[in-house]
């Protein structure tokens, strides 16, 4: 009798033991059921436009801002108006080669023939490609460019080809390249909803973000027999609290571009404005302009 009840207690003990763990493992499932509001997670923060903000008036023919935690547009003009990239090809010049070379492989300077800003590179001089990068993006040297573009196994036409095919495969349909400096010849055109997405690709690669964010260096041949002293363009580096880079672009066609990436109080920016009379001028108004104006806050959908 002893040895059957003590059966029914062990059984007993058993069976109320798996259910209450059964339960556990199901009590979040439970509550959400009765309570759903409680599996309810916040989206990552979002730019609120405080009431009554006044948009900035800006000179630059095309102009886009986005947050770039959530992808939201924080102002906008334009933005789809294919223009002149200028210099700002770099940038894709830039991804390119770091596709092509190792940043210790040696290049030789050919025979350069290029006008524009130029960092004075010397017929058959010698430099790693991580120096020629540090021309090519601080100082948005030509002959860099085309140092680069030259040394490409498949040649320069071939390198020109591979710009494009990086647009192509981040989904962009309204950028052409048809040198790797962007100089006003052949079929170039960029536009800044295009330039957004192909400078917060760049700026993910941390050889890249380092470099435009340099405000000067300077370079040697390999040899060590010439110098080369690099300084950035950009003018907010140094002078706009948080910025980061990335790249400027003039010609007197396409007049002043200017990418810009800038944090401040964790929250993250690009910037892109193009053909402007005041580049830096309005890229910094445009940066206060949307830290005075915007809240970032948890949103829960409804």
């Amino acid at each position: 009798m002893k040895n059957n009840l003590l059966y029914l207690s062990l059984l007993a003990f058993v069976l109320i033991s798996t259910s209450a763990l059964a339960l556990s493992n199901n009590l979040d499932n439970l509550v959400t059921y009765i309570f759903p509001e409680k599996n309810v997670k916040a989206y990552s923060l979002l730019p609120i436009l405080k009431d009554g903000a006044k948009y900035p008036i800006l000179s630059a023919q095309s102009v886009m801002a986005i947050d770039l935690a959530s992808g939201v547009t924080l102002y906008e003009k334009d933005s789809s108006k294919t223009l002149l990239p200028a210099s700002t090809t770099k940038i894709i010049t830039a991804l390119v080669a770091l596709d092509s070379y190792n940043l210790d492989q040696v290049l030789k300077v050919g025979k350069v023939n290029v006008v524009g800003q130029k960092m004075g590179l010397v017929s058959g001089e010698q430099l790693l490609f991580s120096d020629l990068l540090n021309g090519l993006l601080i100082y948005s040297a030509n002959d860099a460019a085309e140092v680069l573009a030259s040394n490409h196994p498949g040649g320069r036409d071939l390198f020109i080809t591979l710009m494009n095919k990086k647009v192509k495969d981040l989904g962009l349909n309204n950028t052409h390249f048809s040198n790797p400096t962007g100089l006003d010849n052949g079929a170039q055109y960029v536009t800044a909803r295009d330039l957004i997405v192909v400078s917060k690709y760049a700026m993910k690669n941390p050889i890249f973000a380092k470099i435009v964010g340099t405000k000067e260096i300077t370079v040697k041949s390999v040899d060590g027999r010439i110098s080369h002293r690099l300084i950035n363009i950009n003018k907010l580096l140094g002078s706009v609290e948080g910025i980061l880079g990335i790249k400027t672009g003039w010609t007197e066609n396409a007049r002043e571009n200017l990418v810009t990436e800038v944090s401040r109080n964790g929250k993250g920016v690009i910037i892109v404005v193009l053909g402007s009379s005041d580049r830096f001028g309005e890229t910094t108004e445009l940066i206060d302009w949307i830290f005075e104006n915007y809240i970032w806050e948890d949103v829960i959908p409804s």
